[in-house]
């Protein structure tokens, strides 16, 4: 986060604080009762924010960060309280404003060193509602794309390692949801729908920790439908890449029960993955 955690000096933050202690009560409340702030320099409204910050009233704190914004926009101390803007922001919870104050200190102020962290919060925005949004994956994506940005734009960067941290967590969780439909369609003999669920999982998601349910799934789901060929060809890549898994075990259990083997079989779409991946024949 930033450096500067400058406290305030002489008589006029004496002031301030006698002035603003009426901001008792509940978290919010500060705007009430914030009066003539244009009397106060920068530094002292920011000392203010930083006061709230300390005793964990985030939004009071975020009101403060705002009014050096608004009164002194050209001022050094802007900046500051801009940055402290989105994080005391996230820590409310209030992301929609976290991610506009983020997204105003990476179009001011692009080449500054804190610009990087105006992007990881922008990315945790979204990144922290994503067991919120159930099924609609909007936010997963917009999360993957921010932290993409963090990772890409600044790599040498303290939070780039976070950011591929919960790069790759979202990037399962995408997986986790098809897999969580597509478990549902097979419950309920839809089948076809069932495999193209299972089928995202495999073609897009495959470094995930998904792909060896999704492959057992599909030799579930073809059997189901008596096509046998893309069954086996499932279970062959299963044996190939993932034959310490539980996922194998019934897979070979499943398909030797029907006197079927785990081998490539005819010119579909598995069979072709395994023949391309595995034996390295792409043409």
């Amino acid at each position: 986060m930033i450096g500067i955690r400058a406290a305030a000096k002489g008589i006029g933050a004496v002031a301030l604080m006698a002035t603003l202690a009426a901001c008792g009560g509940a978290d919010g409340d500060a705007k009430r009762y914030a009066q003539d702030l244009e009397q106060f320099s920068p530094a002292q409204i920011y000392e203010r924010g930083e006061f709230e910050l300390a005793r964990n009233r985030d939004t009071d704190a975020a009101y403060f960060f705002s009014e050096v914004e608004r009164l002194y926009p050209y001022s050094e101390w802007a900046k500051q309280a801009l940055i402290m803007q989105a994080y005391t922001y996230h820590e409310a919870k209030d992301y929609e404003s976290s991610r506009s104050a983020a997204q105003r200190y990476i179009d001011f102020y692009p080449t500054e060193e804190d610009a990087a962290y105006a992007q990881y919060l922008l990315a945790l925005s979204y990144y922290d509602q994503i067991d919120e949004v159930g099924r609609d994956q909007g936010l997963t994506f917009q999360a993957l794309q921010a932290l993409r940005t963090v990772i890409e734009v600044y790599p040498d960067s303290e939070y780039a390692s976070s950011a591929i941290l919960k790069f790759d967590l979202a990037f399962d969780h995408l997986a986790s949801k098809e897999m969580e439909i597509g478990r549902y369609y097979l419950k309920h003999q839809h089948y076809t729908a069932a495999i193209n669920r299972f089928r995202v999982v495999v073609e897009d998601f495959q470094t995930t920790s998904h792909t060896a349910e999704a492959l057992h799934r599909l030799v579930e789901a073809y059997l189901s439908l008596g096509l046998t060929d893309e069954a086996q060809s499932a279970g062959a890549i299963l044996g190939h890449n993932f034959q310490s898994t539980e996922w194998y075990e019934d897979s070979y259990k499943l398909l030797t029960s029907h006197g079927l083997k785990l081998r490539d079989r005819g010119n579909n779409w598995l069979a072709q993955i395994y023949r391309q991946s595995i034996k390295g024949d792409w043409l």
